[in-house]
């Protein structure tokens, strides 16, 4: 198990930890080195941020968030199953029942400095015991990946089961083969483009409706 952090919204966190998202998007931030973001690591914890204005960015019932924090609760693992790299704004609208994000934040990061956006979906697990840390000045900056100490012995479980993981998981590769045949040539990079096989049948885009989340509306095919 590696000790790596990877920093996002407490709100995303949250959804993540319930079994309501199962997927992650990422631009990256300012300080992500020269080659910029990638998903270089496969497992991580997650690392809850508390960036007040995302109150207003995702979608679903709003929670408060601490005024003041001290410290950060780690309570989340992730495994990364698949990665693409989506160069369609169409693409990434598309996936929309797979997080919570609001399509403004979407449209926002796909076209922040280059277009396009990182994917990673992912398996999360709970752990029994969760693990406190001091919110350190090293834990800072706009970058998604932070070094942690040694994690202290705990026991996980994942947060789906496993035919609902495995049903997710199904709904992911749908949209994105559909996404593959129909939206256009240019909508995965072509490294990604390779990992999903042209189901033609696909049109419109698969519909995907997920508990306690809001309806989603297909695209117009």
């Amino acid at each position: 198990m590696e000790s790596i952090g990877f920093k996002e919204w407490s709100l995303v966190c949250d959804a993540l930890g319930r079994g309501e998202q199962s997927l992650i998007l990422r631009k990256g931030g300012i300080a992500e080195g020269r080659d910029g973001f990638s998903f270089r690591h496969r497992e991580f914890f997650l690392f809850p941020t508390f960036f007040h204005e995302q109150l207003g960015k995702v979608r679903g019932v709003p929670m408060a968030l601490p005024t003041k924090i001290d410290e950060i609760v780690v309570s989340l693992y992730a495994v990364v199953e698949k990665t693409a790299r989506i160069v369609s704004l169409e693409m990434a609208r598309a996936l929309a029942p797979l997080h919570v994000l609001s399509p403004e934040v979407v449209q926002e990061r796909f076209g922040y400095k280059d277009e396009g956006l990182n994917l990673a979906f992912v398996r999360v697990f709970r752990l029994q015991s969760a693990w406190i840390l001091a919110d350190e000045k090293r834990f800072g900056g706009c970058r998604s990946w932070v070094e942690l100490p040694a994690p202290p012995p705990s026991a996980m479980e994942p947060v789906l089961d496993d035919a609902t993981h495995a049903k997710r998981r199904a709904d992911f590769d749908s949209v994105m083969r559909w996404a593959t045949c129909l939206l256009s040539p240019q909508t995965l990079s072509p490294k990604s483009a390779t990992r999903w096989s042209c189901v033609p049948r696909l049109n419109p885009p698969p519909r995907i409706i997920l508990p306690a989340r809001d309806p989603y509306v297909p695209l117009p095919g």
